[in-house]
């Protein structure tokens, strides 16, 4: 697989090639995650760091092998539909899309892509389960929705925190960001707003608000990164990410998706899957053969379902 060398989560040397929402980030506003590889055998360690930062961040903890095979099966689906070059696991933005003339329907198109043995081993493996249950200490079940998020060049997405989302029916409900492949700060990687997840007023405006009921309000915050960062004094952490890393956080954790200002139609290609307690009652929305996701629009809903021409909502 062709693309970035940079395995490290440092910025030292790219972080120019950092934006979001169009403003540059720079140290020492912009920061690399805290590793927590060397906690992932002592339980109550990781579990209190989680609760100090709201977030984990494990470099590499999913095999590349598997990586690769999920990422050359999604990139191919999309191939078929002339949106990415060959050879396909590069995955190159061809500038085009024959999606809507080749496929009957869009939801269901994303669905098969999503539904994919080869990432279904990915995001619901032993390994992450396993990681999951250390950190509710029982065992852990995976949303079977997921959000795939091939994203192009321009893309990005607003900060935000998960709780609308996923909260309807227990608040314990973690997310698991994988990067499929390599995901340098210059194609839009996950970020996260260090430290927002105890910000007293960002959990108030989040309480109690379900997305898909509330339909007059938006998750996303009309602040930039940036001017939210400088506004709190704190930093946005995020960095280049290599196959397999995966960031765990909570759902008050403000985050979003950098830009991807790739020169060279590179897209980036990341996973989001939530896990809960199997024990906690389940949201049908999520759960189930056939999930309906957050509005009841099933995979028809998510910007993945969109030709990669064309731009993506925000909620």
């Amino acid at each position: 697989m062709s693309g970035d060398s940079v395995s490290d989560n440092s910025q030292s040397d790219v972080a120019d090639l950092a934006t979001s929402a169009g403003e540059q980030l720079r140290s020492p506003r912009l920061a690399p995650l805290k590793d927590s590889t060397t906690l992932r055998h002592e339980p109550k360690a990781l579990r209190a760091q989680l609760a100090h930062d709201g977030y984990l961040y494990l470099p590499r903890l999913l095999a590349e092998d598997d990586i690769v095979a999920a990422r050359r099966q999604v990139f191919s689906a999309l191939h078929e539909v002339d949106e990415i070059a060959a050879p396909p696991v590069d995955g190159i933005f061809t500038g085009r899309s024959r999606r809507d003339t080749s496929v009957a329907d869009r939801g269901k198109f994303w669905r098969s892509v999503s539904e994919s043995w080869a990432l279904r081993r990915v995001t619901h493996g032993a390994l992450l389960r396993d990681t999951m249950g250390t950190l509710f200490g029982e065992a852990a079940i995976a949303q079977d929705f997921l959000f795939l998020r091939p994203a192009g060049p321009g893309k990005n997405t607003p900060t935000h925190c998960d709780r609308p989302f996923f909260t309807r029916t227990t608040d314990s409900v973690l997310t698991a960001w994988i990067a499929l492949g390599q995901v340098p700060l210059r194609l839009g990687p996950l970020y996260i707003v260090e430290g927002s997840h105890q910000f007293d007023d960002i959990k108030a405006h989040y309480q109690g608000f379900d997305v898909a009921r509330h339909t007059h309000r938006k998750a996303a915050l009309d602040q930039t990164p940036l001017q939210l960062a400088t506004e709190r004094n704190t930093r946005i952490l995020s960095g280049n990410f290599a196959p397999g890393d995966v960031v765990i956080f909570n759902m008050f954790l403000l985050h979003g998706a950098l830009d991807n200002i790739s020169a060279n139609n590179e897209v980036r290609l990341s996973v989001d899957v939530r896990y809960q307690p199997a024990s906690a009652p389940r949201d049908p929305r999520y759960f189930g053969a056939n999930p309906t996701g957050t509005t009841g629009a099933g995979y028809g809903e998510l910007v993945g379902a969109r030709p990669l021409t064309e731009a993506w909502h925000t909620r």
